[in-house]
């Protein structure tokens, strides 16, 4: 990990499009500004843990099958199970 020293409207350069200013340092607290092309995502680390959550979960398969949830429809066997017969 880099570690450097910077003041209030001081900044950095990461690579050659991305600029971190800090903005204000107020006790405990540091305002940083970050400046980068539109095709970059920049998140808090907490946010970025909870969308990485979200896309995981979204790509689990489902414990259940859709159909054995109550008011949808029934399978083809029971179907026919309940069909009157003929005769």
């Amino acid at each position: 990990m880099l570690v450097l020293t910077r003041r209030a409207n001081q900044s950095i350069m990461i690579g050659h499009e991305i600029v971190v200013t800090v903005l204000e340092v107020r006790g405990d607290q540091v305002r940083l500004g970050i400046k980068a092309p539109r095709s970059i995502d920049v998140h808090r680390e907490e946010i970025f843990a909870q969308l990485q959550q979200a896309n995981r979960d979204a790509a689990q398969v489902p414990k259940a099958p859709v159909d054995s949830l109550p008011g949808f429809t029934q399978t083809t066997a029971d179907a026919d199970a309940e069909a009157p017969t003929s005769g």
